[in-house]
């Protein structure tokens, strides 16, 4: 209830208890002309009365708590409206959606993705030897880095590089090159036995670059595996790569007939 609005009906509310006041003053002067009749009459107006004090005195206090409770909702209000800001802010930088970061290459065998011929023991007519696996790395690549965009590094760009680019679709692009890039790291670490035959000329192939002095310990992806959902080889795709070049989140170069895409981690 607004504070006028109670003020006003409080006023309202001691003239008609006046009037009614005046109004039982004048009856029990009436009533005083015959002492004989007017007790009955006089314990009812007491009665009355009574009952009006106490709704007066419910309403004052109601008045009194309501009063008291403004400057507390004040202060609520200002407090969900610093956090409403701070929630917005806090938006600007949250992609749409995060990858799943679970694997994307499934190395079971039991699953099929191991032809019958790998699953049986091989023997002297059979046996290829296997290339030595590449030395592990003392220190482990980890997982791939996700180094979102800002609004603000989004519109420090020229109109015409950042052209139809939106904040949600560069950042849901990121996602999709850390994905590609674990896929392709899982590849290079994993054995021989545990891949297909299609699967094991890649891992050789993403061997070979990973294993190069620039790319080295990096985590990358190759053009041929922007596929989506959010960065794909085509125009929007080769926008989105240039702003994230620009901007320091790639590097490139070329391995033979690929182009490689390096992910690189903030400084």
């Amino acid at each position: 209830m607004d504070l006028k609005q109670a003020g006003s009906s409080l006023d309202s509310l001691i003239s008609s208890f006046n009037t009614r006041i005046a109004e039982l003053q004048e009856l029990v002067i009436a009533r005083n002309m015959y002492p004989a009749s007017s007790v009955t009459d006089l314990s009812a107006i007491d009665a009355a009365l009574k009952g009006m004090e106490l709704q007066v005195k419910a309403i004052k206090d109601r008045l009194h708590e309501e009063t008291e409770a403004i400057p507390k909702a004040k202060k609520l209000i200002a407090k969900s409206l610093r956090q409403q800001k701070k929630l917005q802010s806090l938006s600007v930088y949250a992609p749409s959606y995060l990858p799943e970061r679970t694997a994307t290459l499934n190395l079971d065998s039991d699953r099929g993705l191991v032809p019958e011929a790998c699953k049986q023991q091989p023997n002297q007519s059979t046996m290829v030897e296997e290339p030595a696996a590449i030395p592990k790395e003392k220190k482990s690549r980890g997982s791939p880095p996700l180094w979102y965009i800002t609004a603000g590094e989004l519109d420090s760009l020229s109109s015409y590089m950042r052209g139809r680019l939106t904040l949600e679709k560069v950042n849901a692009a990121i996602n999709d090159m850390a994905t590609y890039a674990e896929a392709n790291a899982q590849l290079v670490a994993a054995p021989k036995k545990k891949l297909a035959e299609n699967q094991w000329e890649r891992s050789l192939e993403l061997r070979d670059i990973a294993t190069t002095e620039s790319i080295k310990g990096k985590h990358f992806f190759l053009e041929t595996d922007m596929k989506g959902p959010s960065l794909k080889l085509d125009n929007t795709g080769k926008a989105i790569l240039t702003v994230l070049r620009h901007l320091g989140r790639i590097s490139e170069t070329r391995m033979g007939h690929h182009r490689v895409i390096i992910l690189l981690k903030p400084q």
